[in-house]
């Protein structure tokens, strides 16, 4: 099966053979001349998407009205676009008309500089119209032509820069810049899924890039728009002997940037576990306290994972880390069957993440968070995930009625057996039993 490199490859070799310019665009010219693995190669040509189809009649035409096609080989696929012109963006995403031209053109229609080169694969040229070798070796984030139209045309574009600073760790221009400090407020027409999926990037770029990207986002007014719960964060006091790092927004950023390799809702739930703080610290003995912050901050999670259209399965597990993100503060104190209930739980390593960047982020250790690890580690599979012993059936053979303490009794045997107090089923019933004894009457 072809590489994603050689099926793009193939595609050019094919247009060019039926008398069509094709080359390589956009980001992977990009990431082949920056020295990283690219992950899509996309074709630019003077073709029409009628000509394409010619030559590929099975392709997928979605994006057929913007010059758009895809070609498919296997699970390879390849989108190959007729050099366009755009103009009109009436919506602030989608251009009102487009026409087709050559690839000078094409490329002063592009975001940034960096991303608007074409290379020839066959000669081994880069094709440079808007001086994007130059921009990519002074590593700069550079607008293609007027910043300002360039946002204008698509709001998106301004996180864009961003995520692209992040994930390079490149400068943004002064020029474009200043362009996203004036147009920020526009970025409230993007839809929740396109901003989710930039900040996902932000948030999951490398470590100092994860921190550097929300600084930018910040510093350009991007934050205030899109998360004004994590802005709020900035200026809020903690105690300075608990948290020598300072203020919460930047307890945050290191938080952020102690996580290892995180996935986009344990990046969420780091960006957003101290969000409550702001609306619950009072004074209390001439220092500041946060009681309780940790409800706020999960009501707040609920409704960003809301703005940001997150599946309910990844919203519950960031609404999950965040109202448990202090748990594992006290596990050394936990009763031994609540903390295998956790050691169980699929979100586990993640908490026990979330936790140790958070101590970290304060200027504390891994001791603590080794210490759990190894007891975590230590844990059987099949000790954290044992089948209770009973189940309600049992306790209706007793002689009990369905009810609310049916499940207070089923925990609390379920408790003995992790805790080794009941091995087998005959003294989870006299468990049972003695518990049933205490808080219901049987019903003969």
């Amino acid at each position: 099966m072809k590489t994603q490199r050689e099926h793009a490859e193939s595609i050019i070799e094919r247009l060019r053979a039926a008398g069509h310019e094709a080359l390589l665009a956009g980001g992977c010219v990009r990431d082949l001349l920056f020295g990283r693995p690219a992950k899509d190669f996309d074709v630019a040509t003077s073709a029409t998407p009628d000509e394409v189809l010619a030559l590929y009649p099975k392709a997928l035409t979605v994006g057929k009205a913007f010059g758009v096609v895809v070609v498919m080989e296997g699970p390879v696929r390849t989108e190959v676009a007729t050099f366009r012109a755009e103009h009109g963006y009436a919506d602030g995403r989608h251009p009102d008309q487009v026409h087709f031209t050559d690839a000078r053109e094409d490329a002063r229609r592009r975001d940034f500089t960096i991303n608007a080169m074409f290379f020839d694969p066959a000669e081994g040229e880069v094709i440079d119209y808007v001086g994007g070798q130059a921009d990519l070796a002074g590593r700069l984030i550079r607008a293609v032509g007027d910043p300002r139209r360039r946002f204008a045309e698509d709001h998106l574009r301004m996180l864009r820069a961003v995520r692209f600073a992040a994930e390079l760790d490149f400068t943004i221009e002064a020029a474009t810049a200043e362009a996203i400090r004036a147009l920020a407020p526009s970025v409230t027409s993007v839809s929740g899924e396109r901003v989710r999926e930039e900040l996902a990037r932000i948030l999951t770029a490398p470590p100092a890039g994860r921190r550097r990207g929300l600084e930018l986002v910040s510093d350009l007014g991007l934050l205030v728009v899109v998360l004004p719960e994590v802005e709020a964060l900035k200026g809020q006091p903690q105690p300075p002997a608990v948290h020598p790092e300072g203020d919460v927004f930047r307890h945050t950023l290191l938080c952020l940037e102690r996580l290892r390799e995180p996935t986009m809702e344990l990046a969420l739930a780091a960006l957003l576990h101290d969000t409550g703080k702001p609306t619950t610290a009072k004074m209390r003995g001439g220092r500041v306290t946060f009681y309780r912050h940790q409800r706020v901050s999960e009501e707040t999670a609920r409704e960003v994972c809301r703005r940001l259209r997150l599946s309910s399965l990844a919203a519950r597990r960031v609404t999950w880390l965040v109202a448990k993100h202090m748990m594992l503060m006290n596990a050394d104190q936990m009763r031994e069957a609540r903390l295998k209930r956790l050691f169980a739980d699929e979100r586990f390593e993640d908490l026990a993440e979330l936790w140790r960047a958070d101590c970290l982020a304060s200027g504390g250790t891994e001791k603590a968070y080794e210490a759990l690890m190894a007891r975590y580690r230590a844990a059987g599979e099949e000790d954290l995930r044992a089948q209770p012993l009973i189940t309600g059936r049992d306790l209706i053979t007793m002689g009990l009625e369905p009810g609310p303490v049916f499940a207070r009794i089923l925990d609390e045997v379920y408790d003995a057996q992790l805790e080794g107090r009941a091995g087998s089923k005959d003294e989870a019933l006299a468990l049972a039993r003695r518990i049933a004894a205490e808080r219901c009457k049987p019903t003969r």
